[in-house]
């Protein structure tokens, strides 16, 4: 089983295909739909939910098997069927065209997988254990949750709105790190954590200042 590179990816606008109907199938796809990809369904038959979507125009359903062919200008595809035969030429034809390929519960025919993952806002935690156990994956993500609250995503959000500011000030790499570092040992943490964003954000600016 390979090591897989961490990468995240801007998927607004790119066309993406998900071949499979079924819950598996729909939850790849809202998880696709949330961050802006373009989701083509390739299925004889679908939830739901799916048929839904569709109807409204959400998703693009061809209403058939999958064919060769189908994956011309995806940059993503995820196949979500119980043929392995199908899979199979999934992968093969993802692999032919360039195209990031995951197939469900089949790593050997995987080119990338997906992370169990902690979202807190602006703030994304991804676990990975490579493929060999979602399970502990799942565990670990669980276990974070626990740890972090969602005053780490507004920090993150607050710190983006600053950094503008920061670069602007023309400083050095170092004082640039020593900046950051006041702000995350200031009380900033602490008011977001009870709320109270504009105490926060005036805590954190008077770190720039220094």
């Amino acid at each position: 089983m390979p090591d897989y590179y961490p990468i995240f990816v801007d998927l607004r606008g790119k066309r993406t295909v998900v071949v499979g109907g079924g819950v598996v199938a729909q939850r790849k796809i809202e998880s696709l739909l949330e961050y802006g990809a373009v989701v083509t369904l390739i299925s004889p038959e679908a939830t739901p939910r799916l048929q839904e979507m569709a109807a409204d125009g959400v998703i693009c359903w061809l209403r058939r098997p999958y064919r060769p062919g189908d994956l011309e200008g995806a940059i993503i595809v995820v196949g979500a069927t119980n043929s392995k035969e199908a899979n199979t030429l999934i992968s093969a034809e993802a692999n032919e065209r360039g195209v990031l390929v995951n197939i469900v519960d089949d790593p050997e025919l995987c080119s990338f997988i997906v992370p169990s993952v902690l979202s807190r806002g602006s703030l994304l935690v991804a676990v990975s254990t490579q493929g060999r156990s979602p399970s502990l994956a799942q565990m670990v993500r669980r276990r974070l949750e626990e740890a972090i609250g969602p005053e780490y995503g507004l920090m993150a959000d607050l710190m983006g709105r600053l950094r503008p500011e920061v670069l602007r000030m023309g400083a050095s790499e170092a004082e640039r790190a020593s900046i950051w570092k006041r702000v995350l040992a200031s009380r900033a943490m602490e008011l977001l954590r009870e709320g109270r964003i504009e105490e926060a954000e005036e805590e954190a600016r008077a770190c720039l200042s220094r």
